[in-house]
Parts: structure tokens; sequence; C-alpha cells
């Protein structure tokens, strides 16, 4: 038997199972945190006996340790155990970029001249078929989904390329930041579906925020029967304005009943197939409005051309990053940071389209983006909760 003598004097404890313990380590060597030399143990022995230790946590002379510090190859972490660098606020960003993209999207489309609203969102679900397609390949999703997800996979595409087309209308014949402000209703109005078809807790606040949207949504309407005859800040006539406002707010609508769908479907759908069914459907959708109201002109000028592009690629880019946004981050302070497309939305309105907004839009506004902002906070607060109570 081999001893192994410590500062003191002191006897090593006996070796164990034929293996000789390596001295402890004093107190001052365990506090710096691996800062003073390791001792030498018998690695290199029992690597090449091809001694393994049991559950493959290390060598016993690191068995006090909190930290094992020898190179045995049980000791070291395996592959994919290491965990990931995360930016912080990175998903936050990713939120702001795809706001800015989509009112950069909404800009060009005030600035294309004789294209109808449902021939540009042809062209935007063409963009999205195109980059979705090789997705579905690769991942090999299929082309129509699972057959009990086919029917909410079929109104989820119906109603999210109907909320695009008219939110496209009412760009066209509103301002821009009117016409954003009130789309940007539909957390709201998610709440209260959310409640009527999926059985969700609707609270006092859901209520509040509700009405203080249909608030914010007359300050922009403007409606003459509370306004007045003489309506100032609109563009071209009163009615187009209410067209636009009409259109707006079903667009808002028809979003929030997209959203509940892919809730009732929940993860068991992957989401190109989501934005599949969503081009799809909305480029038929499309054709078939284009010939019953007779509107399908090619664009004159080289100029408007290019825009539809650029209207398709930021489209889609808006959407990878906002996708981007949620999986790495929570939807909360995802939605909060969405407020964003408000604030881009009325400074590119000044800048490139020379119309100020009125206080009535600044005041409708404050009420629409208060009661979304407080309906993301409230259901973020509410899913943190049952984490942590699931978690006990």
């Amino acid at each position: 038997m081999v001893r192994h003598l410590g500062s003191g004097g002191a006897a090593a404890a006996p070796p164990v199972g034929g293996r000789e313990l390596a001295p402890p380590r004093s107190e001052e060597e365990e506090d710096a945190g691996g800062a003073g030399q390791h001792p030498p143990c018998q690695a290199g022995a029992m690597e090449a006996a091809g001694a393994q230790e049991p559950g493959g946590g290390g060598c016993s002379c690191c068995s006090g340790s909190s930290r094992p510090r020898c190179r045995l190859p049980w000791a070291r972490k395996t592959p994919g155990t290491k965990k990931k660098f995360t930016c912080p606020g990175l998903g936050l960003f990713y939120t702001i970029l795809s706001a800015f993209l989509f009112s950069v999207a909404s800009l060009f489309l005030k600035k294309i001249e004789d294209v109808h609203s449902v021939e540009i969102s042809a062209f935007r679900c063409v963009f999205q078929m195109a980059f979705v397609l090789p997705g579905l390949i690769y991942y090999k999703t299929g082309f129509l989904g699972p057959k009990g997800k086919r029917v909410f996979l079929f109104f989820r595409g119906f109603l999210g390329s109907g909320a695009m087309i008219l939110l496209y209308y009412a760009f066209q014949v509103m301002p821009l930041a009117d016409a954003t402000v009130i789309t940007f209703s539909s957390p709201v109005f998610t709440s209260l579906l959310a409640w009527i078809f999926l059985k969700e807790t609707y609270s006092l606040w859901d209520l509040l925020f509700t009405l203080f949207t249909i608030t914010g949504v007359v300050l922009i309407a403007r409606p003459p029967f509370l306004f007045g005859s003489n309506i100032i800040g609109i563009e071209g006539s009163y009615t187009n304005h209410l067209k636009g406002t009409i259109a707006a707010v079903i667009s808002a609508v028809s979003t929030a009943s997209t959203f509940v769908i892919l809730r009732k479907m929940g993860k068991s759908v992957h989401y190109f197939l989501s934005i599949w069914y969503y081009a799809v459907i909305g480029l038929i959708v499309c054709i078939v409005a284009l010939f019953v109201i007779d509107e399908w002109t090619l664009p004159y000028c080289g100029t408007d051309r290019f825009l539809l592009i650029l209207i398709g690629l930021l489209g889609l880019g808006g959407q990878i990053f906002l996708t981007k946004a949620l999986q790495i981050e929570k939807a909360g302070p995802v939605a909060i940071m969405k407020t964003m497309d408000v604030v881009f939305a009325f400074i590119l309105q000044i800048l490139f389209l020379n119309h100020l907004p009125t206080w009535w839009t600044v005041g409708g506004a404050l009420c629409v983006v208060a009661s979304s902002s407080g309906t993301a906070i409230r259901k973020w607060q509410q899913n943190s909760k049952k984490a942590k109570e699931n978690e006990i």
C-alpha cells in the first residue's frame, strides 16, 4: 500500500477499488476557484487501463470539488451541452427592424399610382410563395398539412389574405398613420374573440382596453354626426376616408381571427405551412377579385414595377424578422415593441408624404397604442404566472 503524505504529515485515505486517491485540496485552493495548480492524479494510468468512472462524473480526485479539473474523457463536457450565447435584446431589435420594414413597404404602397390594392396583394402573395416553397421542400412538411388541421389552415389563409387586401386598400385611401393605428388594434380584438371561441378569460381590464380602442378609432374616423361636416386632415373625400376606416377595422378583426386560429392549431402545424396557405389562398382570392372588378393592369412605369418588387421583399423580410423575434423573445415584450409601427408611420408620413397628422389622430393613436400595450402586458403577466405555478 502506498501512502501520500500531506503538508502536515497525515496519511492519505486508503485506495478505493484499487485506485489511489490524491491528497485533499486545502480550503484556500478550493476558495481560489482553481487558481492554484491541480495536484497530479492518476489520469494517465486509468486512461491507459481503459477504466471508466461510474456515471461519467469524473475521477476520484475531483469527487469533492464542484468543478472537475482533470482531463479524463468522462470529465469532459459532452458536445452540445454548452449553453448557446444569446445577445440581450436581439429579439426586440428584430421586432423594431420588422416594424421598420413593414412601414417602408406601406410608404412605397402610397407612392404607387394607378395600381389597385388587390393587384398589389397578388404580387405580395407571389413573392411569399416563391420564398416559402423551398422551405416546405426542405422540411418535408407537404403542401396540405395534417388532415385534422386543413380547415383551420384554410380559414387562416382566407382571413389573413383578406386582412392584407383590406389593409392595402386602407393605405391607399386614407393617411398612412391613420390606417396603421387602426390596424394596430388587433390585439384587443384578439382577446375578445379568444373569449368567445376559445373560452379564455375576459376581464374588466380587457373590456376597458376594448372601449379605449373604440374611442381611438372614433377619434381617427371623426364621423360627421360627432365632429361636424368640416373634417380636416384627411386625404381626398370623407367618403373614401370612411371606407378606408371600415376596411382597416375589418382588417384588424380578420388579423385577430387568424391569431385565434393559430392558437387553436397550436404547434402541431409548421409555420411554413401557415404562410403557404396564406399566400396560395390569397393569390386565388386576388385573381378572382381582379376579374370581378376588372382592375388587372400592369404598372405603366418602371418605378412602380420596382416598388412592387420592393413591397414584396420588404413584406417578406418583415415577416421573417417578426418570426425570429417571437422565437427568441417572449410575446409580451415583442407586442409592446411593435408599437414602433405607429411611430415609424408618423415619421414617414411627415418626412416623405408632407402630411402632418391632426391632434385627433394623435389622440386616437395614444388610445389604441395604450390599449394594445395594456392587453399585451396583461397577457404576458398571466402567462408568466401560469409558468411559475407549473414549475411549483
